[in-house]
């Protein structure tokens, strides 16, 4: 019923490192809760459920658990349900994540033979004798990366994790969706292995995409919560990068590379969950003082917040991947697993990886450039609205969950060996090869890439060189006896203020034009003047909406389709009854004959004579004489 190997473990480690600051900050935040018992039944409800999924040993455990962490997150993102966009929100969420559950339910029926009891092991059997492998890993797909916010699957996280509360944003982010990580890591490996090469480049490539779209959009962003809910969808992304390298290099038979990716993407699942719970705290706190989510509205706020102002800058410096951060640590191992494949000579191979290199290039850069705007617009320079001047540091509890999950960042840099230890023994468990011994050959103070001419890095070296230089620097600044000079920041006439700083929208400016074709952005110029007179002292604003490229072009236009179906039903249910019984009883035909074509030996004979069937059923009992 439960199992307790070093995989499942792992992960558990992953949800009370998550859990534990998030309890703190939780409670800290909780008198700012109308609805305080809804909220506590389903918080702690929603903590029990994802241990159990990833101690679940076999179908209908796993199945139990993962419905109700979905119904538990789904009650909390409804705690403020006096607000519309919450509703619409969590509506959204709901149908996405049951759209997920229908087809890990397919894919149980199919992987137990109807028989939910049974372990992953066993599954692994009947699995192996299905006729189409390839039909279970997309359902694995749609289920498992619908869950975790994967490109096209991403849509629901801008909507669900600003309408939340900010520690369930943490949560959520942080955590569930390293659960539907673990999911899909778990069936990949009990239930499908080995698997094709066009699995892991399916993987590589949906990575890819993910980590650019979700990071070009959170430079768009300037709701600060919907903001870092795209830097989930571009770190998601990147995790599934060395998902994706691992299956491709377990494929190809190099081992040790496979191995040293699938460890990298582990580590980044728990380097993400810490940074990103930290980084979600710092918002909440803001939005907490200031009472708005749009970062237009912040400015000044690290005099009075410094301790959010600490924290989130540490957690910013992480997710850029700026070095010596665990962040860093975890995409420099992802980016040496993929620059050890330069001998591969498969042609798809030889555009996928090099596509999958320039996409975590980019993403890095545009990461840096995003929490630049996020950073400095949030708490340096002037106040722009006067609840952020008047802005102060939160309560005890809260300042203390910040500062416990800012020691578990710390902890998964300077600790890295440890944990890359224990990744290590979970790929080992898994009938992986250790790759410790290369990555460590002489003692915890160099992590060395596993591939050949692979690289050297040393996160505690790098950190005491830092810290050494700019102790040097501030000595120097004593020693010398450096004058400060005071003086207006400008000299040309114009006084410093709110309005002259750098906003949100004109920093991302270039990069929102260079990017239009993928932003298709509306722009509305809102020009107020005197008695309905323009004239040259009148104020303007200047307004940028990207539209949700995916959400436009794929989600509408196939709800479009499903709403002229339903109506085509609901013609034929009410107004012609005799023909809805005959399309009931067609597809019925068509739903055993298609079990029998997937589940039994596939024969062309067969296929025609049953097409056939259809055919003339349709044409008697549906289409009939047109005279």
């Amino acid at each position: 019923m439960f199992l307790f190997d070093t995989l499942s473990l792992v992960f558990v480690a992953l949800i009370l490192l998550g859990v534990i600051p998030n309890l703190f900050y939780s409670f800290g935040y909780l008198p700012h809760i109308k609805r305080k018992r809804h909220y506590l039944l389903h918080y702690f409800a929603f903590i029990f459920s994802m241990i159990g999924v990833v101690l679940a040993g076999n179908a209908l455990v796993f199945l139990f658990f993962w419905e109700l962490m979905s119904l538990t997150s789904w009650q909390l993102i409804l705690t403020e349900v006096e607000d519309q966009e919450t509703i619409k929100a969590a509506r959204f969420y709901f149908f996405m994540t049951h759209f997920g559950f229908v087809f890990l339910l397919l894919f149980f029926l199919i992987a137990t033979d109807g028989n939910l009891d049974i372990d992953f092991a066993t599954m692994h059997s009947i699995v192996r004798t299905f006729a189409y492998p390839t039909l279970l890993f997309f359902m694995l797909v749609f289920s498992f990366l619908s869950k975790a916010g994967a490109v096209p699957f991403h849509v629901w996280l801008p909507y669900a994790h600003p309408a939340a509360p900010s520690p369930i944003s943490a949560m959520m982010s942080g955590v569930m969706l390293k659960v539907a990580l673990y999911g899909f890591m778990r069936f990949l490996f009990d239930v499908l292995y080995p698997w094709p090469l066009e699995w892991g480049i399916v993987v590589l490539v949906i990575g890819a995409v993910s980590s650019l779209v979700g990071v070009l959009y959170a430079l768009s962003e300037h709701d600060i919560k919907a903001l870092l809910a795209n830097h989930s969808i571009e770190n998601i992304g990147i995790i599934l990068i060395g998902f994706g390298m691992g299956m491709i290099f377990d494929t190809l038979g190099l081992k040790l590379l496979s191995s040293f990716a699938f460890v990298a993407a582990v580590f980044h699942i728990f380097n993400h969950m810490s940074f990103k719970s930290l980084l979600f705290m710092g918002a909440g706190s803001v939005l907490h003082q200031t009472h708005t989510k749009n970062i237009e509205q912040y400015g000044g706020l690290i005099k009075s917040m410094p301790l959010t102002a600490f924290t989130f800058l540490l957690a910013s410096i992480s997710i850029s991947a700026l070095p010596p951060s665990n962040g860093f640590l975890s995409e420099w191992m992802i980016f040496q697993s993929m620059l050890g494949s330069y001998n591969i000579t498969d042609t798809t191979l030889k555009l996928a990886i090099p596509f999958a290199i320039f996409a975590l290039a980019m993403t890095g850069g545009l990461a840096i450039a995003c929490f630049v705007k996020a950073y400095g617009i949030t708490f340096l320079g002037l106040h722009r609205s006067q609840n952020a001047k008047h802005a102060k540091e939160v309560n005890f509890l809260m300042r203390f969950g910040m500062i416990l999950m800012t020691l578990v960042v710390i902890s998964l840099m300077l600790l890295a060996p440890f944990y890359l230890s224990w990744f290590d023994q979970a790929l080992v468990h898994l009938e992986h090869i250790s790759v410790y011994a290369k990555m460590f050959p002489k003692g915890f103070w160099h992590l060395h890439s596993v591939a050949v001419h692979g690289g050297v890095v040393s996160p505690i070296i790098l950190l005491a060189a830092l810290l050494g230089i700019t102790l040097l620097l501030f000595l120097a600044y004593k020693m010398l006896h450096v004058k400060t000079r005071i003086h207006r920041t400008w000299g040309c006439g114009y006084q410093t203020s709110a309005k002259t700083q750098y906003s949100a929208t004109g920093f991302a400016g270039p990069i929102r034009r260079f990017f239009d074709w993928l932003y298709r952005s509306d722009e509305h110029f809102h020009k107020k003047s005197i008695a309905n007179h323009e004239t040259k002292f009148s104020n303007a604003n200047y307004e940028v909406h990207a539209k949700p490229l995916f959400e436009t072009s794929l989600y509408d236009g196939a709800k479009k389709v499903t709403n002229i179906v339903s109506y085509w039903v609901y013609r034929l249910a009410h107004f012609e009854k005799t023909r809805y019984a005959a399309m009931i009883f067609n597809l019925m035909l068509l739903v055993l004959f298609s079990y029998r074509t997937f589940v039994h030996q596939f024969s062309w004979a067969t296929f025609v004579l049953e097409l056939i069937v259809v055919f003339i059923s349709i044409k008697v009992l549906i289409i009939g004489d047109k005279r």
